[in-house]
């Protein structure tokens, strides 16, 4: 994968809390922080009431879950949160009112004008000291903005028509076992309103007023706020398919200046975060398979929308729970370790 230019050799030491690490997101969390080597110096698993005792593995080690009094007494550098936007509007207020940077995984705070929503690859460097509260973006929003950002900088977007087709990840544990209960025969627990096995649900989230479901809200009014640029026009359709290993993305981007197609692959393919698989000749496109347990953005048919001028076609994957989630979050919290915005400085 290629690095961000914040990321270079660590010279800070931190208490780290993850909030919600017993959960899907909270799990892949742990294992996204000791992957990428996140200097750790004391792991406070933080879950639910009927959690607390638990016992959680980190690099070895055994750590007992602990309340949130218990975590916000201890006082961590960072919070890292995947327990849902009720309990983050409640929480993450007392652990930044400790003085613990909290990094977001819900949709609580993502609107918030007072609140930086952040894609390291993107807009990084518009967080500060003063921010002790950043919110992670949604995950389709996420993989999307990665792979746009180079070429909004280089050719100005105007438009962007965007189908995803989601995976049973992002919607938890339990939506997966619904997946595997009716593949198996098994007469279990729902969450979707309908069977998903064998079967596209063009819903995710509730609907709101305007006919959109709030997944698709989130996508049209989160790209702007993380491109720092209202004039971009966002339009979307949010798709849950029976799939695993991540999110997929039907992308039409209208630019405002013309592009040579050869020129804009190698843009990407040089863009932190991207890896572009793109050659059609050899059935070489990316798929949700293969994005599985990475945190690369995988971009892939490019070609020309040859109906108007100055626009592309494009298919985007990525793993939701990784760079769409947990892989984002942690990157976010390295930006500021590297900064030294969070952490204790050490001698190198």
């Amino acid at each position: 994968m290629k690095q961000p230019k914040y990321i270079q050799k660590q010279i800070t030491q931190m208490k780290v809390a993850v909030v919600g690490a017993t959960g899907l997101v909270g799990t892949k969390m742990l294992q996204v922080l000791a992957e990428r080597n996140f200097p750790v110096t004391e792991l406070i698993p933080v879950a639910s009431e009927k959690s607390i005792g638990k016992e959680i593995t980190f690099k070895g080690k055994q750590y007992k879950v602990v309340s949130v009094e218990d975590a916000i007494k201890m006082k961590p550098d960072v919070a890292i949160f995947s327990a849902g936007g009720s309990t983050s509007l409640q929480q993450a207020p007392l652990f930044a009112a400790a003085g613990t940077t909290v990094i977001d995984n819900s949709s609580a705070w993502r609107m918030d004008p007072t609140k930086k929503l952040v894609v390291p690859e993107v807009n990084a460097h518009v967080l500060t000291a003063d921010d002790k509260i950043i919110a992670n973006p949604n995950c389709s929003t996420i993989q999307m903005v990665v792979a746009l950002k180079p070429l909004h900088d280089k050719y100005k977007i105007k438009r962007v028509v965007v189908s995803t087709y989601q995976s049973v990840t992002g919607t938890g544990v339990k939506a997966v076992d619904q997946l595997f209960n009716e593949r198996n025969g098994i007469d279990g627990p729902k969450v979707y309103p309908y069977t998903i096995d064998l079967n596209v649900i063009p819903q995710i989230d509730v609907f709101t007023e305007n006919g959109y479901t709030k997944e698709e809200m989130k996508m049209i009014l989160e790209t702007k706020k993380i491109m720092g640029d209202e004039s971009i026009q966002v339009t979307a359709t949010t798709v849950r398919i029976p799939v695993m290993g991540g999110h997929s993305e039907s992308v039409n981007v209208e630019f405002a200046n013309d592009f040579d197609l050869n020129e804009l692959r190698a843009l990407l393919a040089k863009s932190p975060g991207i890896v572009v698989v793109d050659d059609p000749a050899n059935l070489k496109y990316p798929m949700p398979l293969d994005a599985h347990d990475k945190d690369d953005v995988f971009v892939g048919r490019l070609r020309r929308d040859e109906t108007q001028p100055n626009t592309l076609n494009c298919w985007i994957v990525s793993d939701n729970l990784r760079k769409g989630a947990a892989t984002n979050a942690v990157q976010i919290a390295e930006y500021l370790a590297a900064a030294h915005l969070i952490g204790q400085p050490v001698e190198a």
